[in-house]
């Protein structure tokens, strides 16, 4: 490989251990380094390396093992969705977040079940790229709500699920869930909010009132550790709780 196709050093300090350490793979070099540049602003992020196409994203990676890689799925020789595929079979820890100026839904679903744990448009807002990365790392799923609606509708329609996200090692979440399961009757509503209905709508399809509704949705959150409907769906999703089975 170039000395040029990829750059970054692991720094040895203390402060720089508990950093967010980041690959970027994109194939256009200004874009790559203007973000790169942003990233750097921030304290709590490290942008260890850099890479052109898929093939150097996996060598980056290998070397690196960094916390996240930003991901472009319109890259040359292997794009990022055939990236995707070759990371499942290398049990890599690293998460990854697609970072693209596609709006093609298909690829985010495609995505999303290569195990994709977040997925960001180029044209987003600068600080939303900057919480999803935190977000990300935490062990969260992020999506902007339009995306995650179609992405649910389409799962739901296919009755395909994504690989759910790898726990990460400061996230306790995933652990306080597996010790909370649902009544049949929550994974049933958990189910109606991965499918879009709206609390009247579970009501009356459950023959229950909508405060019940209510307060079974705030046991719900409780027992997941989620805070809102969206992070509900996309829960749901990622374990196979959409259809109520």
């Amino acid at each position: 490989m170039s000395e040029n196709s990829f750059n970054g050093v692991v720094g040895t300090t203390e402060a720089t251990k508990t950093k967010i350490r980041i690959v970027i793979a994109d194939d256009h070099p200004i874009f790559r380094d203007g973000l790169c540049k942003l990233l750097a602003l921030e304290d709590d992020f490290e942008v260890v390396a850099q890479a052109s196409d898929g093939r150097q994203v996996l060598e980056v990676l290998q070397q690196y093992e960094p916390d996240i890689l930003l991901l472009d799925l319109k890259m040359p020789g292997l794009d990022g969705l055939a990236t995707l595929q070759r990371l499942q079979s290398t049990k890599s820890k690293t998460r990854v977040i697609v970072l693209t100026a596609s709006d093609d839904k298909n690829e985010f679903v495609q995505a999303m079940k290569l195990g994709t744990s977040g997925i960001v448009l180029k044209q987003t807002a600068t600080e939303l790229l900057i919480k999803s990365i935190r977000k990300v790392h935490a062990g969260e799923i992020w999506l902007d709500s339009h995306t995650t609606a179609e992405v649910i509708r389409r799962f739901v329609s296919a009755d395909e699920l994504p690989a759910p996200p790898m726990p990460s090692a400061t996230s306790s979440a995933p652990r306080e869930r597996e010790r909370s399961p649902l009544s049949q009757r929550e994974r049933e509503i958990v189910a109606l909010v991965a499918q879009g209905f709206k609390n009247k709508e579970m009501a009356e399809k459950m023959f229950i009132s909508e405060q019940t509704v209510k307060n079974h949705l705030h046991n719900i959150f409780d027992k997941l550790g989620v805070s809102d409907r969206l992070e509900l769906a996309l829960y749901a999703i990622h374990n196979n709780l959409h259809t109520g089975r």
